[in-house]
């Protein structure tokens, strides 16, 4: 077992998760992002204004839809979207975020980082769980090797 970043251990301790930015489309990495929290043994919540269903669950348009209190947010948006659920992490108290990245910005966006910051956030800026939720496949073994050697991914 490989050693997990602090940021991402205290993350992933939380139990309720939700994953803002998943799709109707199953292919999406929001939607990969949200089976692996599932299977991993978490409460997880997808968020998408577009759709009321997605992967035969209930899909909340906002955070502040989502019973319950929320322990982080998994943001893998459009990088335009990504500030507008900072804002929301912050007017529900939520104080972790993770925003998704692997290849290009993902849904990175300098103005919602900043936003983090200012709000009192903690952020992880790239990987996503499926690079630390075990069983961890090859291919994201092979990308969180590589991403944390050129700071992508905490280490």
């Amino acid at each position: 077992m490989t050693r997990i970043p602090d940021s991402i251990a205290l993350f992933l301790q939380g139990r309720r998760i939700a994953v803002a930015g998943v799709s109707r489309d199953r292919a999406q990495p929001a939607n990969a992002i949200f089976r692996r929290l599932k299977t991993s043994g978490y409460e997880v919540f997808p968020v998408n204004p577009k759709a009321t269903e997605v992967e035969g669950e209930a899909c909340y348009r906002d955070l502040a839809a989502v019973p319950g209190p929320i322990d982080g947010v998994m943001i893998a948006t459009a990088p335009g979207a990504s500030v507008e659920v900072v804002r929301q992490c912050a007017d529900l108290g939520i104080r972790r975020v993770w925003f998704h990245r692997s290849i290009g910005e993902g849904s990175v966006s300098e103005e919602a980082v900043k936003e983090c910051a200012a709000r009192g956030i903690e952020s992880i800026v790239g990987g996503c769980p499926l690079m630390f939720c075990e069983p961890v496949d090859f291919g994201h073994k092979c990308m969180k090797w590589w991403f944390q050697r050129n700071g992508r991914v905490p280490r």
